[in-house]
């Protein structure tokens, strides 16, 4: 290569880092007040129920991490989702989940007849073996509000009107409900069901539901807050691994990985991270070939966005899968603590972001044991990454939950 050509290189190597500096400099200066950030803006967990593992299912804007199963006209309007003319059918979460505590407001005019399916397919054949109904309907029903259809009629009256709140808890065997803060259901299954969808039925009359949260159950540590037990690092690396004093683990310089012992194919993974710099680049990778440098599937821990627009991320954003789906909103910041949660269910993958979901990926590529040439379902390891020498960054709260079969 000649002079001129190395020249007219460098230059353009440096108007482009200089374009990424700029995005960066825009990091502050999200336009708040106009009509589209207040569009985009997303609805937002409180910092406690943050802190404490719940995720919204529902952002009060549109139907992201949703599929409806049947023909009825869901919309969403103003926080709520409602249905009211169609076919009979389920609108179904993505993803499946097992065990958890599910809350929701509901709506239902007096004749309705709804429900919220836990564990469900998408379209149910016998609920009484297939799927768990938690049923909305009048109190002349077989099986009014708050029973579960086909297993446990409620044997208190449960009738209601306006906004009602329901806190349901699937865990293993036993499901349990609450309605307007109060116990009304206990059921414990001699044939469980595993995994499933969570689906909410639109059956007749008119239903509307808002405030849809769900909080993992059977959360596990996978980092002790004391020493590096459990995870497995690699002396030929840049990257730095330690403890520090607070109990956090630190992840300095790069690039290099560290990795769990134990290996995981289907999960929820929730963290917090603090990044400690501007526009800094890390990663958790997942379903890793054990001992491969960063082979796996990789949801990217990057807080930049372009010229002020949180909906336009830098380097795929944090909370999106490296290289295969962006985040569809960046809601992280540098140098302060944030709470990931990644759910990983057989091809689909989805991550929340301090409870906000930001990316709902399906991998459709043919299966291959290397996650870097196809599908990938077979188990492997965690790791974090250390980017590059400017890595720094802090974890803390690492917990996973398996996946039950279906």
């Amino acid at each position: 290569m000649n002079t001129i050509k190395v020249f007219a290189l460098a230059i353009r190597l440096a108007t482009l880092s200089l374009a990424v500096v700029a995005g960066m400099a825009d990091l502050e200066a999200a336009p708040t007040g106009s009509a589209a950030a207040e569009a985009t803006r997303p609805t937002m967990l409180s910092p406690a129920e943050q802190a404490d593992g719940w995720i919204l299912l529902f952002d009060g804007k549109t139907l992201f991490g949703w599929k409806p199963a049947s023909r009825a006209n869901w919309t969403v309007a103003d926080g709520v989702l409602t249905a009211d003319v169609g076919e009979p059918g389920l609108l179904c979460t993505t993803s499946q989940w097992g065990n958890y505590r599910l809350t929701l407001e509901f709506r239902a005019a007096e004749a309705t007849n709804s429900g919220v399916f836990l564990r469900t397919p998408p379209v149910v054949t016998d609920v009484a073996r297939r799927a768990y109904e938690v049923n909305i309907a009048p109190a002349d029903n077989p099986f009014p509000t708050g029973s579960l259809v086909e297993r446990l009629r409620c044997a208190e009256d449960t009738s209601g009107q306006g906004w009602r709140t329901m806190d349901i808890k699937a865990d293993g065997p036993r499901i349990t409900v609450k309605l307007d803060g109060r116990q009304v259901l206990d059921y414990t299954d001699p044939k469980p069901l595993g995994r499933g969808y969570i689906g909410l039925q639109f059956n007749q009359g008119k239903i509307e539901f808002r405030n849809v949260k769900l909080r993992p159950l059977g959360m596990k540590p996978i980092f002790n807050g004391h020493d590096l037990s459990g995870w497995k690092t690699f002396p030929d690396v840049k990257s730095v691994f330690g403890v520090t004093p607070d109990g956090e683990l630190s992840v300095k310089d790069g690039p290099g990985q560290i990795e769990t012992a134990g290996q995981y194919g289907d999960f929820t993974l929730q963290l917090d991270v603090f990044v400690r710099g501007r526009g800094l680049n890390s990663g958790i990778f997942f379903r890793c070939i054990p001992g491969e440098p960063m082979n796996g599937y990789e949801s990217q821990i990057h807080n930049g966005f372009v010229g002020g627009d949180r909906t336009k991320p830098v380097d795929c954003g944090t909370g999106g899968i490296f290289r295969r789906a962006n985040a569809r909103y960046v809601v992280a910041d540098d140098f302060e603590w944030i709470t990931k949660t990644i759910h990983v269910d057989g091809p689909r993958m989805a991550v929340w972001v301090n409870g906000y979901q930001v990316t709902d990926w399906t991998d459709t590529r043919k299966p291959d044991a290397n996650p870097r040439r196809g599908l990938r379902l077979e188990p492997g390891t965690i790791q974090i990454q250390g980017h590059d020498p400017t890595t720094d960054l802090l974890f803390r709260n690492l917990r996973i939950a398996e996946l039950p079969e279906r």
